[in-house]
């Protein structure tokens, strides 16, 4: 029994330790993927390549940010193909990463709401970016480096299902990429 897991763990393939190198590694794996898609002659009734990467039509994906930008992906093409072998759901999968990706926007929308920092806001536009003493007395650094991570620490708490979905798409993603680049079969 023992030797059997002991064949079976180094079957394996090995994961990178470092957020980065994950991260590099799932870079890769999108790499191929496209490749593999683009080679295949992209997305069906695609006129141009850029089409075929990125998708045709209107997209159909969409989320407007807390900070009022709207965010759209395409279901289609060959960067859609790629996200949907890697992470899953590409619908639920485009939500959290958009909404990982923009929380500190989002805490730094909420800390503009704050009268201090607006009023140390309108001190530090005052001053000429050369008069570092004008800078440094309208206390806009200080302030910011206060208020901001209980900002970002409320936005983390409200949105804390898209960063545990967010977690697992991309251990997902990282497992699937080791697998692709180790050149075991994928499915389809």
């Amino acid at each position: 029994m023992l030797l059997t897991a002991g064949c079976w763990a180094q079957s394996q393939p090995t994961l990178p330790p470092s957020q980065q190198g994950r991260s590099n590694l799932i870079k890769a794996a999108q790499q191929v993927l496209v490749d593999r898609c683009m080679s295949r002659g992209g997305a069906s009734g695609a006129a141009t390549r850029e089409q075929a990467l990125f998708g045709t039509g209107p997209a159909e994906l969409s989320l407007t940010l807390a900070t009022g930008y709207t965010v759209r992906a395409h279901t289609d093409g060959c960067l859609a193909e790629a996200h949907r072998f890697l992470y899953g759901d590409q619908a639920r999968w485009f939500r959290a990463e958009v909404t990982v990706n923009n929380l500190r926007p989002e805490a730094q929308a909420r800390l503009g709401k704050n009268p201090r920092y607006r009023a140390a806001l309108a001190r530090r536009a005052a001053c000429s970016d050369e008069d570092t003493r004008c800078v440094r007395a309208s206390g806009l650094a200080a302030l910011r480096a206060r208020l901001e991570p209980a900002r970002l620490a409320e936005v983390r708490a409200a949105h804390r299902e898209e960063i545990a979905l967010y977690d697992r798409g991309r251990d997902r993603a990282v497992h699937r990429a080791a697998k692709l680049l180790a050149g075991k079969p994928t499915p389809r």
